[in-house]
């Protein structure tokens, strides 16, 4: 067993950094529906997940091994294409989060592996049929079966509940909101830690420390579990934003839902060991729940938003790490130098999410504005609000957009 190098521990400290970009990127997997219903304060919201993300981390050890021996063939695979592939997952990361999208960090990561292994020994250094079982059908299949999942769900609970008291029944639900999110956030922990477990495997295989196969080492899974339950405690607000308000409104029922159906969806690819895209099967729950509602409806300017960037995600990873893999192929210098645009440009994307931050404070606000959504102004000749008749829940017409104020001399 060869001693860890100054390389390879480079490597594992950017499979951390990675592991805590995609821990504040998915907060809002679990978080972000508990929020916005308000079942539960921003803060606390977060901190349970971290808890539980850091549970489910040592919960199986199944996606760790897809990803450290199927997507990629270990044998002529180099410690710096695994570096070129996490500055190309990290940076994608950084700039979905800056936008406010809810987009992958699995395929970010997958895109990352895939085009830095291309880069470095061509085609035949990625198990396309894993890539297709494993991870693409998956991908298409998870957030639809999730999806109609919640629908049905949603549509039942609110069947079941349509001659109870709302504010009783609102309760409830609340209540079981957060088991729901409790279950969530330890089902990402059960995929996504894995993820970071995996590639810090393969890495240590790649450097010679590990014998090809291995299972992560116990020390591999604490500082993976760690390095996402911190992320995830920090809170990416403004995908929570996102997935909170600016997809759908929710209700309780609905939130409950969403949130049980994505969690049973995570849960079970992760005993198959499929590689599941948590961000997927969350926002496609959250869909199928927001349509659940009679009267509800899904902002499908933000889905089509959310669908590209789910399209570009892998290939767009492909693309930075490839570039990486080739600039980190030329030596030494090239990888400092990949180091330095990697440092560079995460601090100039923070620096850009600055200017208009968004805290557990504003969390709730209008996605259009930091600032918290006015109440829209009477618009005459718009239709009252009315009662739903079968869910006993009020639901407001949305009226024609409200003319220009004019003046008094008009």
């Amino acid at each position: 067993m060869e001693h860890v190098t100054l390389l390879l521990a480079v490597v594992i400290a950017t499979a951390l950094v990675f592991d805590f970009t995609n821990g504040f990127h998915d907060t809002a997997n679990a978080m972000a529906t508990t929020i916005s219903t308000g079942a539960l304060n921003p803060k606390i919201a977060v901190a349970m997940s971290a808890a539980l993300n850091l549970v489910g981390a040592f919960l199986s050890v199944e996606v760790a091994k897809t990803i450290s021996g199927g997507i990629v063939n270990e044998d002529g695979i180099r410690t710096q294409v695994i570096f070129a592939a996490l500055v190309g997952a990290i940076l994608w990361n950084l700039v979905t989060w800056l936008l406010g999208l809810p987009s992958s960090s699995s395929h970010a990561l997958f895109g990352g592996l895939i085009g830095a292994a291309v880069m470095s020994a061509g085609t035949s250094a990625v198990n396309g049929d894993i890539v297709i079982t494993k991870v693409l059908l998956p991908a298409v299949a998870a957030p639809v079966v999730a999806g109609l999942a919640a629908l049905v769900a949603a549509r039942l609970t609110f069947r079941i509940g349509r001659r109870t008291d709302d504010a009783a029944t609102a309760k409830g639900y609340r209540a079981g909101q957060i088991a729901s999110a409790a279950l969530v956030s330890l089902a990402h922990g059960t995929n996504d830690a894995q993820k970071t477990m995996g590639v810090i495997t393969l890495a240590l295989v790649t450097g010679g420390v590990l014998a090809p196969g291995s299972n992560p080492p116990v020390w591999v899974i604490v500082c993976s579990g760690l390095a996402i339950a911190l992320g995830t405690y920090i809170g990416g607000w403004r995908i929570i934003r996102t997935m909170g308000t600016g997809l759908t409104d929710l209700r309780p029922q609905q939130g409950f839902a969403a949130q049980t159906s994505a969690a049973i969806s995570i849960l079970a690819s992760s005993h198959l060991g499929f590689s599941l895209s948590t961000t997927q099967v969350c926002s496609g729950a959250v869909m199928g729940a927001g349509l659940g509602r009679k009267g509800g409806v899904v902002r499908w300017s933000t889905a089509t938003r959310m669908a590209v960037a789910w399209c570009l995600t892998l290939p767009a990873a492909a693309l930075v790490a490839a570039g990486a893999e080739f600039v980190t192929g030329q030596g030494t210098w090239g990888i400092v130098l990949v180091a330095v645009v990697l440092v560079a440009a995460s601090a100039s994307i923070w620096l850009a999410a600055r200017r208009r931050p968004v805290t557990a404070e504003s969390v709730t606000a209008s996605p259009m504005t930091s600032e918290p959504a006015p109440a829209p102004a009477p618009v005459p000749g718009a239709q009252p609000a009315r009662r739903d008749e079968d869910t006993g829940l009020g639901a407001t017409l949305a009226g024609p957009a409200p003319a220009p104020p004019q003046s008094a001399a008009a």
